[in-house]
């Protein structure tokens, strides 16, 4: 990034209006819940809705474990054309109903600016993908509303971009944005991505926005997730967005890096201790 560019941000920043808890910027999603403050936010579902008998058995299992918030994709941008894309309006349905169900706030990624009036209705968090950091149509919409968004970073962009493309959305007024570290491209075939944890102490370091880590994604193997969770967590994430599902054999996207109900409820024992040990809470 160019010195120009550095002076830019931070001429914007310093007349920026944002929620602080102590140094920290701070996302409300609702009366009782912040991402960003003291408690390490879990937000926990499938990758894909599939129905809504899934959705809502998932949403129920994992918000007993400890999840504040359920994710689940409906427009899903996949890298076949072949493969399941997502419910689409009929996932908007399913989701309005399980979280008129549940009360739980409701995580979902947004691939088009047209979808913006149609998901707003149900969802609390707008999730902007990695494919989609650089969209910055889609970004300008988002920044004009004030519904949170969490933007993910692309699985091929520097921190300074990142950093710019959250500016797009900050800059149009929106102030409640959460960035996403979710793993980065790299030579070595062991891992789906680079989960680059890099990325949290440096982003805290840059901006005081929310950071969360998806470690399903970074990964893309289940049995990796719990480790990266926890180190995540002790490396200053302020929350996790995790994949579970009731069958990941089955699962009609991203099986391989979904824990199970079980495996959930396990690594959230371990990520309370975690937290713990570093003066937070779960």
């Amino acid at each position: 990034m160019s010195s120009s560019n550095v002076a830019e941000f931070d001429r914007y920043k310093q007349n920026r209006e944002v929620s602080y808890e102590s140094d920290r910027a701070v996302v409300r999603v609702s009366d009782q819940l912040v991402i960003g403050g003291n408690k390490v936010v879990m937000m926990a579902g499938p990758c894909s809705v599939e129905s809504e008998e899934q959705l809502r058995s998932v949403a129920q299992s994992v918000a007993r474990s400890g999840a504040t918030i359920i994710r689940g994709g409906i427009f899903k941008p996949r890298t076949s054309p072949y493969t399941f894309q997502g419910l689409g309006t009929e996932g908007v349905r399913i989701l309005t109903r399980v979280k008129e169900q549940t009360g739980l706030p409701i995580i979902s990624e947004i691939i088009d600016p047209r979808m913006i009036e149609e998901m707003a209705g149900c969802v609390d968090i707008f999730q902007v993908g990695s494919r989609n950091m650089y969209n910055y149509p889609l970004l300008k919409e988002l920044g004009a509303i004030s519904k949170p968004v969490l933007l993910k970073r692309g699985f091929m962009a520097t921190i300074d971009e990142f950093i710019g493309a959250a500016e797009y959305i900050l800059s149009g007024g929106n102030s409640q944005v959460v960035l996403c570290e979710r793993g980065i491209r790299s030579y070595d075939s062991s891992t789906r991505f680079c989960l680059d944890l890099n990325a949290i102490p440096v982003l805290r370091a840059r901006t005081k926005l929310p950071i969360v880590v998806d470690p399903s994604h970074g990964t893309g193997v289940a049995d990796y997730v719990t480790p990266m969770s926890l180190a995540a967590i002790a490396a200053g994430a302020d929350g996790l967005l995790l994949e579970v599902h009731n069958d990941p054999g089955n699962a009609l996207s991203d099986g391989a890096q979904a824990l199970t109900i079980n495996d959930f409820d396990a690594l959230t024992i371990k990520a309370r201790r975690v937290a713990q040990a570093i003066g937070r809470s779960l």
